[in-house]
């Protein structure tokens, strides 16, 4: 068995091997004794079931220039308002269930002065990171992402808009 093997190979390879089993050319014609048959393998490209990868790209560094903060696509208009909507809300319906003032009333009745310290405060508060070069995504994590913060903003600007109109329809207080 082993000469046999050893018999084929050489054959393929071009080269004799002399044994007592078999003879030199058992396994060649006689126009290929003495020849060398050339022999040649090709596999075949393997291709992956899974994409290529790719290396992302690097995002650009965010501007820390304050006109840049600021710009109308810029991280900050929308975080700032959507965070002044939600304490605004939030203290709009607590003010008129403790006091029963309309929207109106309260910023008549001293609600003004709250309102614009509130407001600075808070813009002040949110420029500060900003300005430093740390975004809301780097600081997010777990349920509270800045994503969610967008999103309750939003919904909080629409709350103040919803009850201010509600509010006029009625002629009064929500409750």
């Amino acid at each position: 068995m082993a000469a046999s093997s050893a018999m084929l190979q050489s054959c393929f390879a071009g080269s004799r091997i002399y044994s007592a089993a078999l003879p030199s050319n058992a396994l060649l014609s006689p126009k290929r004794v003495g020849r060398v048959t050339p022999v040649r393998c090709q596999a075949e490209e393997q291709r992956s079931q899974e994409p290529p990868v790719t290396v992302p790209t690097p995002k650009p560094k965010e501007s820390t220039r304050f006109f840049d903060i600021l710009a109308f696509s810029g991280p900050g208009p929308e975080r700032i308002n959507g965070r002044l909507a939600m304490i605004g809300f939030a203290s709009a319906i607590a003010v008129e269930l403790a006091r029963g003032d309309d929207l109106a009333a309260q910023l008549m009745n001293g609600g003004l002065p709250w309102f614009a310290g509130t407001a600075a405060l808070l813009s002040a508060a949110s420029l500060v990171p900003l300005l430093k070069g740390v975004s809301a995504q780097s600081k997010s994590g777990g349920v509270m992402t800045a994503d969610a913060e967008l999103w309750n903003g939003r919904f909080a600007m629409l709350g103040i808009v919803a009850l201010a109109f509600t509010e006029y329809l009625k002629g009064g207080p929500l409750v």
